[in-house]
């Protein structure tokens, strides 16, 4: 009997066709695999088939492996570091011996081709599977589309031309040669023209796609292709219309802090969220977030041991960012940290912690009875632990319980994946790129002045930097960093600034600008997928 059960053997992935432990607005029966006679008469298959992509796309979002929570992501830029003083080297946040034996690459190709082949299914057995409503079937095939485009924009950017898979693999091949990367953005923007075409305006069900989540996600496409060799001004233009069309239609959110509110999560500024919730079946994983840049803060008197840290760290130039009027730094990280537990001289309720803006005397901290941990000292050894910073609060989820990185991370916050905010900066980086720096800068007077700065921007004094650091203030910890800061043209000129491992060690160069194609790639084809220069 046959088995919708495919596997692409060149290392992408091994797909149980049919598996799902689908998001919680998708509820399906959970099968690991359906003879394909019986698939084919149950019009419910493609749902199923539809479902999975959704579960794939969230499940690679936050978890990779214990050691590798969103590596290829903020770690080893200007604003996110590793945890350990400033001595030693590191492949992922130094780029010291970075190569395609790195795991952190394997896994992070391997997830976005599993994505794919998920996508790929779905679309593929469509018109395969009987009695599917059409709209049913155009909806499903254009959300499928959306995430296959999500995920080879991901690969491209890391590793530039990728191999380019657009229907299911049911033969044993090893004939998977690199598109090259004007083509694999070619394919990018003629899945999201379909999905556009495909996902509706508004939906019922919480969770699933709209056309404003086509339209933000476009945006940020065209505004990276933008910038290289086979871009042009247009995508900067269309870049800004689209932006524009989400910000119209999505509210920002009045305070900042309301906004990151646990209580408010479901609010106009949110265009796409994946979904995790209290069901432990449907929750997956669990949503990590709430473990980002967290040093161990329970090894000192009076705190309890509420939360795992992931690892990295903000860089001390992360806080500099951010000035005293500008209200995300309190609704982003805590300079206090209040006892949780009876612990002599500390009682509940009182700081336990405190991390100064400016540095106090020796004197000033010996008058307490709590933890002075100085600015200029994060990354010094103090007898408890060997770094310690502001304590990131952005994403905390109080009610989950203590977890190790290697078990589920049982948090239930939705995860944000698009919001309005980002759109604003989306429209200015493409103003400023169309020279059209007055409109950049009454965008991001918006932002600014939500978060309670009240001094405007002028024309000339935006630049690329700004919406850089802009956008550090805005997004840390939503969007991926290392993409931000290799679109611009920036990566290496401000890590080698403001990351202090990386700039210690002095690795990072032009070859950086894409990761390494795993090795295990390159064998399993015989050496018809190349390597990226200089690896």
């Amino acid at each position: 009997m046959n088995y919708i059960n495919y596997k692409l053997i060149v290392g992408f992935l091994a797909l149980g066709a049919l598996s799902s432990s689908c998001d919680s607005y998708l509820e399906e029966e959970n099968n690991t695999s359906i003879s394909i006679e019986n698939a084919n008469n149950d019009p419910e298959t493609f749902n199923q088939l539809v479902a999975s992509v959704y579960e794939r796309s969230r499940e690679t979002s936050t978890y990779y492996t214990s050691n590798l929570y969103y590596a290829l992501e903020d770690l080893g830029t200007d604003i996110v570091t590793r945890d350990a003083p400033i001595t030693g080297t590191s492949d992922l946040n130094d780029y010291v011996n970075f190569n395609s034996l790195n795991y952190a690459i394997d896994v992070y190709w391997d997830n976005q081709y599993r994505i794919i082949a998920a996508s790929n299914l779905a679309i593929d057995n469509a018109d395969i599977i009987q009695n599917v409503p059409d709209d049913v079937k155009t909806k499903g095939i254009a959300e499928a589309k959306f995430f296959r485009a999500y995920a080879y924009f991901r690969l491209v950017e890391n590793y530039g031309g990728v191999p380019l898979v657009l229907n299911q693999v049911s033969t044993s091949s090893t004939e998977y040669a690199r598109s090259s990367e004007a083509d694999v953005y070619a394919q990018i923007l003629t899945d999201l023209q379909d999905a556009l075409a495909g996902i509706p305006e508004t939906v019922n069900t919480y969770g699933r796609l709209t056309k404003d989540a086509v339209r933000h996600f476009t945006s940020k496409v065209l505004l990276t292709k933008g910038y290289k060799s086979f871009g042009s001004d247009a995508d900067f233009t269309q870049a800004a219309a689209l932006a524009e069309t989400v910000i119209s239609k999505h509210q920002l959110v009045p305070s900042f802090s309301d906004l990151v509110s646990i209580t408010n999560q479901r609010n106009s500024e949110v265009v796409f969220s994946f979904l995790f919730g209290s069901n432990s079946v449907s929750r997956g994983w669990g949503n990590s977030r709430h473990m980002l840049y967290k040093f161990r803060f329970f090894d000192y008197k009076g705190l309890s041991r509420s939360v795992k840290g992931l690892g990295p760290m903000p860089t001390p130039f992360f806080y500099s960012l951010f000035s005293e009027e500008d209200e995300r730094a309190q609704a982003t990280y805590a300079r206090v940290l209040y006892a949780t537990e009876n612990e002599a001289p500390i009682a509940i309720g009182d700081t336990a912690i405190f991390f100064p803006k400016t540095v106090w005397t020796q004197e000033e901290i010996d008058s307490k009875e709590y933890a002075v941990i100085n600015p200029g000292t994060y990354f010094k050894n103090d007898g408890t632990t060997p770094v310690h910073y502001p304590m990131f609060k952005k994403f905390d989820d109080p009610s989950v319980p203590f977890t190790q990185p290697d078990q589920p991370s049982q948090g239930e916050r939705d995860m944000v994946v698009m919001r309005s905010g980002e759109a604003y900066l989306f429209a200015a980086e493409a103003y400023l790129q169309l020279e059209n720096a007055g409109d950049a800068a009454a965008r991001l007077n918006t932002l600014r002045s939500r978060a309670g700065i009240t001094t405007p921007l002028v024309a000339s004094d935006v630049t690329i930097d700004l919406i850089l650091d802009e956008r550090a203030r805005e997004l840390v910890g939503e969007v991926n960093r290392w993409m931000d800061l290799k679109r611009t043209g920036r990566l290496i000129e401000r890590v080698l600034a403001n990351n202090p491992h990386a700039a210690l060690n002095k690795a990072l160069q032009e070859k950086h600008l894409l990761r390494p194609i795993p090795q295990s790639e390159i064998d399993n084809t015989g050496g018809l997928i190349t390597q990226n220069p200089g690896y």
